[in-house]
């Protein structure tokens, strides 16, 4: 039973063999900053990683002289609703958390979601203790404007997470029937959601998530732009203070490579990712130290013509230009998607 002062953490992933890697890299940072836990359970929902990086990802476990990790065939969201499902962020490996109520040892009252593409640079013990305070998940409250609520059936003030960090409780997670929830709500769009899982989780969980310190998932967006950047290209509702975010970039318990369209993520060369050296330290402790990092690839199409104007404009320009596609564009968009299918 989880409860105050728990030193027993239980994690999850879900991976597929191309992020085995990442997955990897993430775990070293996870055992060598939580020493002081008595016991990390790691399970992973498996989305066809191959024997050879399994055997890779186990003897992480066996090096830090943990339990070895358990690997669970993920599920298949289009299968099990017989229809096409959207990815939009990600591969579709990701819808396999949805059902962690039913995957999950169901002893389990409490776990702890990770995405592959995490450092954890402190202890997680605060986080593994936090007080829900009677909701179903804690996470990080995103940077959304009001336009991405309409599209998953939000009000205009209501919370919108990142949900690649989500501390749940199980119990009212069953209770609430909350993969029944999701799997309606995807079947009643027709497999066409905005951000994919992501705003599923959102569309079902908004007003059951309890909003964490920043410092828990930082995201790669507080550090390609200011505060003040950030609030005129996003154009959140209620978000976190100045303050706390400054927290965030200069105490990370979690760093979030996060994609962004104006900067690279650490294992592909030519990131400049303020805490790119902390990915790699760990990376060269891992497995797939002498592995070389992956090459760019050019994005085509009208990604690929806005990326290059957003890096010919003046910079006020381009946040300027970018906030109206971000804010207004991709919203839209959506719409016409769901529409026409």
């Amino acid at each position: 039973m989880v409860g105050l002062n728990s030193r027993d953490l239980h994690v999850v992933y879900a991976s597929d063999d191309k992020f085995a890697e990442i997955l990897g890299v993430s775990l070293v940072s996870l055992y060598e900053n939580n020493t002081e836990m008595d016991e990390i359970h790691i399970y992973v929902l498996d989305s066809g990683i191959s024997d050879v990086n399994k055997k890779r990802l186990r003897s992480i476990s066996e090096k830090y002289d943990r339990e070895s990790i358990s690997f669970i065939s993920a599920r298949d969201i289009s299968k099990i609703l017989s229809m096409n499902v959207n990815t939009d962020r990600g591969s579709l490996s990701q819808y396999a958390r949805l059902f962690v109520s039913r995957d999950l040892p169901e002893t389990l009252e409490r776990v702890l979601y990770l995405d592959c593409d995490i450092i954890i640079n402190d202890s997680l013990y605060d986080l593994w203790n936090l007080d829900l305070m009677g909701k179903t998940i804690a996470t990080l409250k995103d940077a959304f404007s009001k336009q991405y609520r309409k599209n998953i059936e939000l009000q205009p003030n209501d919370i919108m997470f990142n949900s690649g960090v989500m501390l749940i409780d199980m119990k009212k997670w069953k209770e609430k029937n909350i993969e029944k929830k999701l799997l309606s709500f995807i079947k009643r769009h027709k497999g066409v959601i905005q951000q994919g899982d992501q705003g599923a989780l959102n569309a079902v969980l908004s007003r059951d998530t309890y909003c964490f310190h920043p410092r828990f998932n930082s995201v790669t967006i507080f550090y390609d732009f200011t505060y003040e950047e950030m609030l005129a290209y996003r154009k959140p509702v209620d978000f976190y203070s100045k303050k706390e975010v400054k927290q965030a970039v200069e105490h990370p318990v979690i760093i979030h490579y996060t994609t962004s369209f104006t900067s690279a993520r650490p294992w592909i060369e030519g990131s400049r990712h303020p805490y790119k050296g902390k990915w790699l330290y760990y990376k060269a402790r891992s497995p797939w130290a002498d592995d070389p990092l992956w090459r760019a690839k050019k994005p085509g199409g009208l990604k690929g013509i806005y990326i290059k104007l957003s890096q010919r404009l003046p910079r006020r320009a381009m946040i300027c230009f970018s906030s109206l596609l971000q804010v207004y564009g991709r919203p839209f968009v959506y719409r016409l998607r769901y529409f026409v299918k």
